[in-house]
């Protein structure tokens, strides 16, 4: 039972429960699925101010906060009991690449020279963790939501803003993976 929960599940299994969680959420109470603003919840609940943009009911998007401390808990447990043993395997070609910009240690998910405190602390771990994050946020902030929000919810109730910003998010993916991301590594 428990390699049925580490190991990848097919497309036509996680896409199709992915995709359920359209319907379920309007047939609920006509809610919206998106991770983004549940920020926006977490400030207009902790931060009493004036700023208009915090200025609604947050206690109506309550669930939202749920569903966003329940991928936090999942993460944890699944950080503490279901973390694969031995190093994750990687793509030959893609291990090829990575070891000519020194990266060679996949003994956790995320690449051992990438996230340290001393890699953070160098202009590679600047440029990617605090440049990265101010990216992330103002990108989905701009865009209106986040990709999970455009490309499952959006897409789905066929909004036009929705198909814009996952284009945008993909074009965004390609030059970052294929341009730039090889640049910053290089430093």
């Amino acid at each position: 039972m428990l390699s049925f929960i580490t190991r990848p599940w097919p497309w036509y299994v996680a896409g199709p429960l992915i995709g359920l969680i359209v319907p379920t959420l309007l047939v609920i109470g006509n809610k919206s699925f998106g991770i983004s603003s549940s920020l926006r919840h977490m400030c207009a609940a902790c931060i009493p101010s004036k700023i208009p943009f915090f200025q609604y009911d947050w206690k109506k998007e309550v669930w939202n906060l749920f569903f966003v401390g329940g991928i936090f808990v999942g993460g944890l447990l699944a950080m503490a009991f279901l973390m694969p043993q031995g190093n994750i395997v990687v793509h030959p070609q893609l291990a090829g690449e990575l070891a000519t910009y020194g990266i060679t240690d996949y003994s956790s998910l995320v690449p051992a020279q990438l996230m340290n405190w001393q890699a953070l602390l160098t202009p590679r771990g600047i440029i990617m963790m605090v440049g990265g994050g101010f990216l992330v946020g103002f990108g989905s902030r701009y865009a209106g939501g986040c990709t999970s929000g455009h490309a499952i919810m959006g897409l789905s109730t066929l909004q036009w803003p929705s198909l814009v910003a996952v284009v945008c998010f993909m074009i965004g993916g390609f030059t970052m993976a294929n341009l730039i991301m090889p640049q910053i590594l290089s430093l």
